[in-house]
């Protein structure tokens, strides 16, 4: 691996074992990314920016899906309690988290002051892969482990 990143020193401090896939740097969707690292696309979480419209200075959400499944808004607003969410602009999500659109990641960006959410389909997998914060790398990890580390909660497709 060339390179070292935030996510990968955090990772390497607690002891987490993870393995890292490192694809061009020119791909920013997960669905291509999981393609580049011969990964199931449903096994690839992309990391997305919410915004809370009617708390303002509120701070935005980080929630990781599957790469191949849109966000439901109504059914993540149901599980964190908030009224009305919408989805950070490109330039908004980048302002916010430093990083570049196709290289957000949870893992890059803990004691930040984001909440975390996670989808319920990664309870079916044993490891998923996420961003480690910049385009082109992945890590592959235990999802207990991601969950643990980032404090992530779960969304309730239920409510």
């Amino acid at each position: 691996m060339s390179i070292k990143t935030n996510a990968m020193r955090v990772l390497d401090q607690r002891k987490v074992a993870y393995e890292a896939h490192e694809y061009s740097p020119e791909i920013h969707s997960a669905v291509e990314a999981a393609r580049a690292m011969g990964q199931p696309v449903e096994r690839v979480y992309k990391t997305l920016v919410v915004m809370r419209d009617l708390q303002p200075r509120a701070r935005p959400l980080l929630v990781m899906v599957p790469g191949d499944r849109e966000l439901d808004l109504r059914v993540l607003a149901r599980s964190t309690g908030d009224k009305k969410l919408r989805m950070a602009t490109q330039k908004e999500a980048e302002s916010l988290t430093g990083l570049l659109v196709g290289g957000i990641g949870a893992l890059a960006l803990l004691n930040r002051g984001f909440e975390m959410w996670i989808d319920g389909a990664a309870m079916a997998c044993e490891r998923i892969c996420v961003n480690a914060g910049q385009r082109g790398v992945n890590l592959e990890l235990r999802v207990d482990d991601l969950v643990r580390i980032t404090n992530a909660r779960w969304i309730n497709p239920d409510g």
